[in-house]
């Protein structure tokens, strides 16, 4: 069974399944870094996911509707930033809300724009008919389809883990955002305005989770479904988690969770175990709970990370 084109295919699907929940970790990581819980991710992408298949199928241009998909992340994050940094409200419960209020706002804007819930109609172009095969590379055994001839959203992806990792620890704004999570008091007396680096983590976070959601709708599909997120912006809070805060940890459990969910499809299809179907499905969340049971106490969150500036600010 486990021959060389079954484990070429397997891990094709591991990294197209984990680009999603990479793309929302590392945002979370930024975001988390800067100070602010952020459990808003599912709820961001699936704005992003919304706005990337109406406006690639009114317009057309699937690039319209991944830009979009960013956008719309990005600007719908502001209101989780608006909320913990500007009003102080309580991070865990801003996120919660984030999420539901995404949920009726989708669903009242398909209704008004396509005329019914449920799904839009097919995007006659999605970015997954643009499959990038690096000459050479991707006829590498193994790992050359997996690595080198991917559709685009998943080399963006790749990319935004190195790029961010640099940003991250090599930029002075780097060290400010990982300052604001770590040590706030001590960014505001250099002059840094701690709420800025806030803001701007949340928002960074935004497009990551912008992007994931446009990549569910246009590239791996080619329309948006309510509710098809299908909690991946839970499962990236735990690889955030899994990976220690930190872009790259982020990455390689994003792989882990993407690898479990290639693994139960294709057990499925082989019917290897002769179970019933929503057996497999749950295995991806599964294994996301134990991971996170096992990983979370060797994990050191960022010292600052869902305290309120202001409070601490006034008992220094």
């Amino acid at each position: 069974m486990f021959t060389l084109e079954f484990l070429t295919n397997l891990l094709a699907a591991t990294v197209r399944l984990s680009t999603p929940i990479t793309l929302a970790a590392i945002g979370a990581t930024i975001c988390e870094r800067s100070g602010i819980v952020n459990i808003a991710m599912e709820g961001i992408m699936v704005v992003g996911a919304f706005f990337a298949a109406i406006v690639a199928y009114t317009t057309g241009n699937p690039w319209l509707g991944l830009l979009a998909g960013v956008l719309f992340g990005g600007v719908y994050s502001l209101l989780h930033a608006f909320a913990t940094v500007t009003l102080h409200l309580d991070h865990v419960v801003s996120g919660a809300v984030m999420n539901v209020l995404a949920f009726g706002i989708t669903r009242f804007l398909m209704v008004l724009i396509v005329g019914h819930p449920g799904t839009t109609p097919s995007i006659p172009r999605g970015l997954g008919r643009y499959r990038l095969s690096i000459p050479l590379l991707s006829d590498l055994p193994l790992i050359g389809r997996a690595l080198f001839g991917q559709t685009p959203i998943v080399y963006m992806g790749f990319f935004l883990v190195a790029f961010l990792t640099w940003f991250l620890f090599k930029t002075k704004t780097g060290l400010h955002i990982r300052a604001a999570g770590e040590h706030p008091l001590a960014l505001e007396t250099i002059g840094v305005s701690v709420y800025k680096m806030r803001y701007l983590g949340v928002f960074i976070s935004g497009l990551a989770s912008g992007l994931a959601g446009a990549y569910l709708s246009i590239e791996a599909n080619v329309s948006f479904t309510e509710g098809m997120s299908a909690g991946r912006g839970f499962i990236a809070l735990a690889a955030m988690i899994s990976g220690g805060w930190h872009p790259v940890g982020a990455f390689l459990a994003s792989l882990f969770f993407g690898f479990a969910d290639a693994l139960q499809m294709r057990f499925q299809v082989l019917r290897v175990v002769n179970l019933p179907g929503e057996l497999f499905i749950i295995f991806p969340y599964l294994v996301t709970v134990i991971a996170v049971a096992g990983l979370v106490r060797r994990s050191r969150p960022p010292r600052a990370v869902g305290k309120d500036f202001m409070i601490e600010r006034s008992e220094d």
